[in-house]
């Protein structure tokens, strides 16, 4: 018996890749025969950790498929026809509407993506959700077989990699508020909230203060255009930077600067950045929509609306009342340990166990 994990591409750096790259590893220490198999898989990765699906050997009926379903591909429907038993490993697809007005490639492949999602519903045999809200949407599209919960599984050994000095040097300064936000820029993350928030906290309240967004736009050019322009009219040229896409070593040294995480999406499958900010101890502020809240599960501050001013009045007070900060932090801290690899493995295994012995 072969326990393979599939999926439609493998990036470098990408959260569900690093997820099944994270999981494969765990199969192996566990004794199982295993392998990865992807549509497209990055040049960057180190050989013999990822094979073409070309290269998938014939599949038998005692073989386990996990298949990672996060966006539109073919893949959603061939998967159906191995002749083995199937587990989907849900990250979420984003609602085709919020691409309508900046990318036709984007609104096309997140519907044929929901599309895949729903052809699938009752030709899989298990389902993991990496939240519950992920869960609730596959109720929602028809799934009837059992769904357990398991949240993704975090590589946190790589945040002890070296930051970038450069980075760190040019705005690491005291008397500067420095916000973050980190994240692929894309109109359902609602960069736009995050600066109209960051604008009111400036202006009413630390004129000494910067916004970093940092994420790549290739493939949401016309968003991040529009976003430029908002902060033009905004005058905050010189207050908001957008990175780009950049090295894990600058990911890294924004945490190591950033004050504040400020995150205005509305609609996430799990976000793995609020984790990110956790480990670096940097307080969260973000808005209570799609599997956010249950990412933080009452760490960080959660908002039930999005009110920019007093979103701004928020950052203020965790800036000015240290102890109410602290407490947030040490409340990220505790979250954390519901995240810690060990604990998430063990979850992982015992489902996998359970499943392989029909005893789900």
């Amino acid at each position: 018996m072969r326990v393979i994990q599939l999926l439609t591409s493998i990036l470098y750096g990408d959260a569900v890749s690093n997820d099944t790259l994270t999981l494969a590893d765990t199969l192996q220490r566990a004794g199982y025969e295993t392998g990865i198999y992807a549509e497209y898989v990055d040049l960057r990765l180190p050989d013999g950790k990822v094979y073409k699906i070309e290269q998938l050997p014939q599949i038998s009926g005692e073989d386990v498929i996990i298949y990672h379903l996060s966006t539109g591909s073919r893949l959603n429907y061939k998967v159906a026809e191995y002749p083995c038993r199937k587990i989907v490993i849900y990250h979420n697809i984003t609602p085709y509407s919020y691409f309508e007005k900046y990318s036709f490639d984007l609104w096309k492949l997140c519907k044929f993506g929901l599309e895949g999602m729903r052809f699938l519903s009752d030709k899989v045999d298990y389902c993991l959700a990496v939240s519950e809200y992920n869960k609730a949407d596959l109720i929602k599209a028809g799934y009837s077989c059992p769904i357990d919960v398991l949240p993704i599984l975090i590589p946190f050994s790589d945040y002890e990699k070296d930051a970038n000095e450069e980075v760190i040097k040019k705005y690491s300064d005291e008397h500067y508020v420095n916000l973050l936000f980190t994240g692929r820029i894309a109109p359902n993350k609602k960069q736009e909230d995050v600066i109209r928030a960051f604008a009111m906290y400036q202006k009413y309240y630390n004129p000494r203060s910067r916004l970093f967004i940092v994420g790549s736009y290739n493939g949401t050019e016309r968003y991040y255009n529009r976003l430029i322009k908002y902060v033009r009219e905004l005058q905050l040229e010189n207050s908001v930077y957008f990175t780009g896409h950049v090295s894990f070593g600058e990911i890294l040294a924004y945490y190591k600067i950033a004050n504040v995480f400020l995150c205005m999406s509305a609609h996430e499958g799990f976000c793995v950045p609020l984790v990110e900010a956790m480990y670096f101890g940097v307080p969260v502020i973000a808005h209570d929509s799609s599997a956010i809240g249950d990412t933080l599960n009452g760490s960080g501050v959660l908002l039930k609306e999005k009110k920019p001013l007093e979103t701004a009045g928020m950052i203020h007070y965790l800036m000015t009342h240290s102890e109410e900060r602290e407490s947030i932090v040490m409340g990220q801290y505790e979250r954390l340990r519901d995240f810690e690899h060990a604990k998430i493995e063990k979850q992982f295994l015992g489902y996998l166990e359970k499943f392989i012995h029909n005893q789900r």
